[in-house]
């Protein structure tokens, strides 16, 4: 099988689910068996599981070291990994390990721990993100959350399970226009 057919056919795939497996820390999922769903995964050649979409809800990782490596032990091609689900577990920022997966588009960080709005700036970099879960962390708290979120990721079309209408758009341009102050640039003057 080619990487064009990979990609058409692996989006109908399930995903591979490890939620609700108490996982502590990414290398654990070496070692734990994936949830078993209604439909089988694919496999390769190797033996890897053909999907795109991976599901790491409901456990308590608090952070994502080694995540890169245990993925690619984990799936055929992870770099076209599309969906990552890390919603509820102890997670207080955002990796910039995430940002490595440039054909993501969906992405549930939901029922974290997230302390700063700032943590968003980071997805900013990723091309075909288009739905996006934040709420349920601290930083929901925060004044002009949902504008701060669209100014900074406007090709998102989904943000906490909302559809992101025109206005939206628009309430968070003036948002940006009365809350972020343009970055200043210094001239220097010559003196003589």
């Amino acid at each position: 099988m080619n990487k064009r057919d990979y990609m058409n056919t692996s989006v109908q795939e399930p995903p591979l689910d490890y939620s609700f497996r108490s996982i502590h820390v990414t290398q654990d999922l070496l070692s734990e068996e994936p949830r078993t769903g209604l439909r089988p995964l694919r496999h390769s050649k190797s033996g890897k599981p053909m999907t795109q979409s991976l599901w790491l809800n409901n456990n308590v990782l608090n952070d994502l070291r080694d995540f890169n490596h245990v993925v690619s032990q984990l799936l055929e091609h992870p770099e076209n990994l599309a969906w990552i689900d890390l919603s509820f577990n102890d997670l207080t920022c955002i990796d910039p390990i995430l940002t490595t997966f440039f054909n993501l588009s969906v992405l549930y960080l939901h029922g974290n721990s997230i302390q700063h709005l700032g943590e968003v700036n980071k997805l900013a970099v990723l091309p075909r993100l288009r739905s996006l879960t934040l709420h349920g962390n601290p930083i929901e708290e925060e004044k002009g959350y949902r504008q701060y979120v669209l100014c900074t990721l406007p090709r998102i079309t989904t943000f906490d399970f909302s559809g992101v209408t025109k206005a939206d758009r628009t309430t968070a341009e003036v948002w940006k226009r009365m809350n972020i102050k343009p970055k200043k640039v210094r001239v220097k003057h010559n003196v003589s």
